[in-house]
């Protein structure tokens, strides 16, 4: 499955004792009505998310992972690959519109 967004949040790496990692991040979907949707990417795809950061427009290739664990029902999407569509806008903010001065107000 794919689908297409902005990244919100990239949360830390989580390692576990087993040596296996994972990484979750969030995306907004476009659209009428935007979703935050988490997903997790694990082991190398987790270090791939060094690529990335909140703001860039990317389309997230994806699977369902569902489990069981004492009689509840859980389900991860699971990112296998993310692709760059727009580099987010910089850090430094555009300058704002020049305020007119008190000569070239229409009144």
């Amino acid at each position: 499955m794919e689908i297409k967004g902005t990244i919100k949040l990239i949360m830390e790496t989580v390692k576990y004792d087993s040596g296996f990692y994972k990484r979750e991040f969030v995306l907004t979907t476009d659209g009428k009505y935007p979703q935050d949707i988490k997903f997790q990417a694990v082991k190398e795809k987790a270090d791939s998310l060094d690529d990335f950061e909140p703001g860039d427009d990317v389309a997230v290739s994806f699977d369902l992972r569902g489990n069981e664990y004492k009689e509840r029902y859980y389900v991860d999407l699971n990112a296998w690959k993310l692709d760059l569509l727009r580099k987010g806008a910089s850090k430094v903010t555009e300058p704002a519109e020049p305020v007119a001065s008190e000569g070239d107000l229409p009144f």
